[in-house]
């Protein structure tokens, strides 16, 4: 595979830059627009292989396009992430010390839920449990942007940028998707064996099932399956419902 940066990348690096996060379809076509104009070699199932010249580029900047799936309805995204945790970029943020510890405590309440969800009371109740600046309720509503009474879960944006911290700081927390690999914050666990899987994996996997079935021990799968409702046929990403601007796009409301 050639690993030529040419125009036809730079092009597709700026724009994603710009949007922070993309749409697999929208990225896809992008793809195709940056060849056609900067006449680049165009295939259009070679999109990952168009991004892997990028990401070797990127390498020594620490940073990386990196694709992932929306767990709301299993569409692909593709997101310009940061891979460096330096005091540098501990400190390139837009956000106080105890706005940042609002978002972990918030981190925290979401990944221990079942649901993988905090409502907001939660959310807002973490403000006088902070110790490193008290916050005012009204303080915390202005953080996540005219709060309105809801739930909250991690951003797919957040997800992907994340994987690693979450994993090492949560590990006896939380489980990759037994169907695609990739850590589930909402998910159906089998209540003999103790997999996990994404809504949408579960409910493309047990698509086709009468009786569904535990694919790790064979178990009835008691759970509900998720209908899917995608305008794909890809597996893995996603457009939020209602973005909430915390570090990362962190969380959204549902």
């Amino acid at each position: 595979m050639a690993t030529q940066m040419t125009d036809g990348h730079r092009r597709f690096l700026q724009v994603l830059m710009s949007h922070g996060i993309m749409e697999g379809s929208v990225a896809r076509t992008l793809h195709r627009d940056c060849c056609e104009i900067h006449k680049v070699y165009y295939a259009h199932d070679k999109l990952d292989d168009f991004i892997n010249v990028v990401n070797i580029h990127l390498q020594p900047f620490f940073m990386q396009i990196r694709k992932g799936m929306s767990e709301d309805d299993g569409r692909t995204y593709y997101a310009l992430v940061n891979l460096a945790e330096t005091e540098i970029t501990k400190m390139a943020s837009d956000y106080t010390e105890n706005e940042l510890e609002l978002f972990r405590k918030t981190m925290d309440v979401i990944i221990i839920s079942e649901s993988g969800f905090a409502s907001s009371t939660d959310i807002l109740n973490l403000a006088d449990q902070l110790k490193t600046k008290k916050m005012k309720k009204k303080e915390a509503e202005q953080v996540l942007q005219n709060l309105r009474d809801g739930e909250y879960t991690l951003h797919t944006r957040c997800i992907m940028e994340m994987e690693q911290y979450i994993l090492s700081n949560y590990q006896d927390l939380v489980r990759k998707c037994n169907i695609c690999h990739s850590l589930a914050i909402q998910s159906q666990v089998c209540e003999t064996c103790g997999i996990g899987m994404h809504l949408p994996c579960a409910g493309k996997y047990f698509k086709a099932q009468t009786e569904p079935h535990c694919p790790h021990c064979n178990e009835f799968w008691p759970h509900e399956i998720p209908e899917i409702n995608r305008p794909d046929s890809q597996l893995p990403s996603s457009a939020p419902r209602e973005r909430r601007r915390t570090p990362s796009s962190g969380t959204r409301r549902r």
